[in-house]
């Protein structure tokens, strides 16, 4: 405790204390802030009297540890396991990628992971609240937080209702994408030349889905198709948290398990497709060589640290509503490998689905070539010797074609090109590498048009993705609630709809014909930079500030067991190294990186990379600016004390706690010998040396002060004395 603090003060000095219950109450801390022993005042080694925070404090609790492992994994689990880490394994050596992915899952993803799960169950707060205890000067982090929270909330509702409208579209046979429309010309019938030259899946995403514009500066005007089904994403979302974890909790019963179902029924059905294992094997092929380049290692990190929903605060909001005694280092353990495992469960379904589709459109190339080969025979362009005489062109093999390719090409070797001759290779086929939006609605959806019984597979395999969105969607709002609730009496309904409403009302942004464009942007810089800024200062003011070894005896209270020696060096250094080292790549790689983003060409039915205008560019940076900007400025207004640090308000669980107790005192004790009009009447409090030692668990500069001892012990102290007193004078 500081020396100038006024309680140390009359310690020391034998003083009478003077101040009423109001007043003491008023200095305090709030409840659940004290009862953690992340106690900024309390002497190294030394353990203070807490006061225990009652099992009814008025926070809610998860009804089950499954349900609340359910509402983890739900919020780690989400799109990003299905379309992003297929293709950095296609992209970064396939198996060899789940080497450095492993590694770092280990050092960065565990560690941090169990870190956010541990203050939150302990400090029983959201983000704001949490880092606001445990360095005010740094409670800017909880503010970003909230901000990219929000940021995030706003696109990613927009690919579920992308995921609706489909889920709508597939109870139809044919799928509407699975042939190109005829447009009608008079008395002819022609396709749709926009979507012959590229594809049927192709053309109804960008033109009957999105009807995309070709610039981001060329708005468009709303798409009611895709507003229609943001509205009704925002409402799945509202009803599903509108009760907090009382509804969302049962809500993940459900969307965190669905999914699961219907990737083994995908596995099990590609498993049976033609070409599927061609896909699997391809995938896991080790390219070692992959292994020693620095960009697999920066983008294995980066998937690390978005899998595991680090720094969005909904991790920390799930696990404050957990008892104070709960195994988190086995929640944290168990959730991230179930995210692992799931990400490897996805890859195997997307690549037996893409190597069966691999094999249809290499067929399909095989078949096309050969009646130009026929064509040219016909037109003695070419030879009928240059034709091996196994060759049979109505059983046509890709071997064949493979052979009779070779053949041909070594002879025209001069005037081969003019021929327009495709080599119909496998292994190309697989090595398109796709992501995004155009694994899930060009890719996939194309491949599922070659499906027995397409239609239920498509809906399976949306519906799958809602589940998949709403889950993450949940723990992101859970990230955003949870903080304001705890800061403010607001009613959870009331905050919960205004949010949904405001959300849906900014995401008319992304709804746009333009609209897909503005997502590509809120996915590229609104959360990458300013999430591992978040994270590193979290690591930072635990590791650093408030000292490891603080942390690590706090850990064994709250779990009744010391964490493994290894959690000590990797909070303390290696996870802030690996962290400083990805954020410094991170900016290098937007440096050298020319922003832009690819635009639909009408024109020429295919993708362009475009650079942002300068106001799209402006924009791409006030994103990070804004989602940083809690930091500094709180940082300094607290630094030169123009922002309170919170630790005078009550939570709404502290007062009727604190209240219940005061009002158990009996009134003439409390007028006469705390209210007294005399100060000379009040008794003194004799000093306790353990509240006047300095504080070891956090540097000065991070500390609250003045720190107060705990008030249930000092007013008991108060009256034991009192009463002490008067029966002496009687």
């Amino acid at each position: 405790m500081p020396k100038n603090s006024k309680v140390t003060q009359r310690e020391q000095s034998h003083e009478h204390v003077t101040e009423s219950v109001a007043d003491l109450l008023a200095h305090e801390e709030p409840l659940d802030y004290k009862n953690s022993s992340l106690n900024v005042g309390g002497a190294a080694g030394k353990k203070v009297p807490q006061l225990e925070v009652p099992e009814n404090d008025g926070r809610p609790a998860w009804n089950s540890k499954l349900q609340y492992i359910l509402a983890q994994v739900g919020f780690s689990v989400g799109l990003g396991n299905v379309w992003r880490f297929p293709y950095l394994c296609q992209k970064n050596g396939g198996g060899a990628y789940l080497v450095p992915y492993f590694i770092l899952l280990l050092i960065i993803g565990i560690p941090l992971f169990f870190l956010e799960l541990a203050v939150g169950q302990k400090i029983r707060r959201g983000s704001i609240g949490v880092w606001n205890y445990v360095c005010p000067r740094l409670g800017g982090i909880g503010m970003s937080s909230l901000m990219v929270c929000g940021f995030v909330g706003l696109y990613y509702n927009v690919i579920i209702g992308w995921s609706i409208f489909y889920f709508f579209q597939s109870f139809q046979y044919p799928l509407p994408w699975s042939d190109c429309p005829i447009r009608k010309n008079g008395t002819l019938a022609i396709v749709e030349p926009e979507c012959e030259k590229s594809s049927a899946t192709t053309y109804f995403w960008y033109r009957q889905t999105l009807n995309t514009t070709s610039t981001i500066a060329e708005s468009g005007g709303l798409n009611v198709k895709m507003t229609l089904s943001l509205l009704v994403a925002w409402i799945i979302v509202c009803l599903a948290v509108i009760k907090g974890i009382a509804s969302s909790g049962k809500v993940m019963y459900f969307s965190s398990l669905f999914p699961y179902v219907v990737l083994f029924c995908f596995l099990v059905r590609g498993l049976m497709l033609k070409g599927s294992v061609d896909g699997i094997a391809h995938m896991f092929t080790p390219k070692l060589e992959k292994m020693l380049e620095p960009q697999v290692w920066r983008e294995a990190a980066t998937q690390v640290f978005f899998a595991l929903g680090l720094g969005f605060g909904g991790v920390i909001a799930f696990s404050s509503y957990n008892k104070i005694d709960n195994n988190c280092h086995f929640d944290a353990v168990l959730v991230s490998f179930i995210n692992f495992f799931t990400s490897i469960l996805a890859t195997l379904v997307v690549f037996a689905v893409l190597g069966f589709k691999a094999n249809i459109m290499n067929e399909k190339c095989v078949v096309e070539n050969a009646e130009k080969i026929l064509g040219y025979l016909n037109s003695n362009v070419l030879s009928h010797d240059l034709i091996p005489p196994h060759v049979n062109f109505s059983h046509l093999t890709t071997s064949d074609y493979a052979e009779m390719y070779g053949v041909i090409k070594a002879v025209k070797e001069g005037s081969f090109a003019q021929l327009g001759l495709d080599p119909c290779v496998l292994e190309d086929e697989l090595n398109k590498a796709v992501q995004g939006t155009g694994l899930a609605f060009i890719a996939f959806t194309e491949a599922m048009t070659h499906f027995p019984a397409s239609p239920f597979w498509s809906v399976m395999f949306f519906f799958m993705l809602i589940n998949l969105g709403l889950g993450s969607m949940i723990g992101t709002m859970t990230g955003i609630t949870t903080p304001i609730l705890d800061a403010y009496k607001v009613q959870k309904e009331i905050l919960t709809v205004c949010c949904c409403v405001v959300a849906f009302l900014c995401g008319l942004l992304f709804v746009q014909r333009s609209g897909n464009y503005f997502v590509t942007m809120f996915d590229d810089y609104s959360a990458g930079l300013p999430l591992t800024l978040v994270v590193i200062l979290e690591n930072v003011s635990v590791a650093w500030i408030y000292g490891t070894k603080s942390f690590m005896r706090d850990l064994e209270d709250m779990l009744g067991f010391r964490p493994c020696i290894i959690y000590f060096y990797l909070w303390k250094y290696v996870s802030p190294i690996c962290l400083i080292v990805l954020i410094s790549a991170s900016v290098i790689e937007m440096a050298i990186s020319p922003p832009g983003y690819n635009a639909w060409v009408q024109e020429l039915a295919q993708e362009r990379f475009q650079s942002y205008p300068p106001w799209a560019l402006a924009m791409c940076f006030a994103l990070i600016i804004v989602a940083v900007l809690p930091l500094p400025i709180v940082f300094i207004a607290r630094h030169f004390n123009l922002m309170s640090d919170g630790s005078n308000k009550l939570s709404v669980s502290y007062r009727k706690t604190m209240m219940k107790d005061i009002s158990n005192l009996e009134e003439q004790d409390e007028a006469r010998f705390i209210l007294g009009a005399k100060p000379g009447e009040a008794p003194s409090v004799p000093a306790h040396p353990q509240h006047t030692e300095s504080s070891t668990s956090l540097p000065a500069q991070c500390s609250r002060a003045p720190e107060r001892r705990n008030v249930v012990v000092l007013r008991k102290q108060v009256f034991s004395q009192c009463r002490a007193t008067e029966s002496n004078k009687k």
